[in-house]
């Protein structure tokens, strides 16, 4: 995109600009950003976000501060969250903050190099979700949904079969409801490991990786079959 700094647009004031701003697809705000230091700093700002929270979602503000261990961040995580919320994890049409920054908080953990056992992740965020008032079925399967579109939502590389590894072998570990690990949320795992990822196993690390599988599914689909 070319510097329109001299033109008319880049004599608006910085109202009007968030105002076009706000009004242009979401996936075209990167390369807006890109176009001169004035609008880049204007994405940094808090401003845009707050006006695109009111634009797209107006009963969001209503929502008070909540507990637990997720805070709800700056306009900009907060407009991240709903985004999300809204787009990646399924919820019935309903857009639900905190699931959108429980999603950014899981994915990001999964994402670091010294990732904390999965474990302790699911613990925090059944912790979060039975803190604002959800029953331990509720928190188990909103836990489910956001473990499944992050898990959906990795890229194919080596970080990713070398965490899903890891994510197989720590769900022989037992918990109890609701902080136990979700049977659907294995699976996609396993399932992952298996058609995304076969090619990356060794020979002695897929029938490990196989003999666990088979010790928690029967019988196991055949595609998951055959190294």
């Amino acid at each position: 995109m070319t510097d329109r700094s001299d033109g008319p647009i880049g004599r608006l004031p910085e109202h009007l600009l968030v105002e076009i701003f706000t009004h242009l697809p979401v996936c075209e705000w990167v390369q807006v950003a890109c176009v001169n230091k004035q609008w880049a700093n204007i994405f940094q700002g808090d401003c845009l976000w707050q006006t695109a929270i009111a634009r797209n979602w107006p009963s969001a503000g209503l929502r008070k501060r909540w507990p637990g261990p997720i805070p709800r961040g700056s306009a900009r995580r907060r407009f991240q969250a709903l985004y999300v919320s809204e787009n990646f994890v399924p919820s019935g049409g309903e857009i639900d903050e905190l699931v959108g920054h429980t999603y950014l908080y899981l994915k990001e953990q999964l994402e670091r190099p010294a990732m904390p056992p999965s474990s302790i992740l699911h613990g925090t965020i059944i912790d979060q979700f039975i803190a604002c008032g959800k029953t331990g079925e509720q928190a188990h399967d909103l836990a489910s949904k956001i473990w499944l579109a992050v898990i959906d939502s990795l890229e194919e590389n080596e970080q990713t079969f070398l965490l899903l590894k890891r994510l197989a072998r720590e769900g022989e570990f037992f918990l109890p409801f609701p902080y136990s690990r979700s049977y659907k949320v294995l699976w996609r795992v396993f399932d992952k490991l298996f058609t995304d990822f076969r090619d990356c196993f060794s020979g002695a690390d897929y029938h490990d990786a196989l003999s666990t599988a088979k010790s928690r599914f029967q019988p196991v689909p055949s595609t998951w079959l055959g190294h």
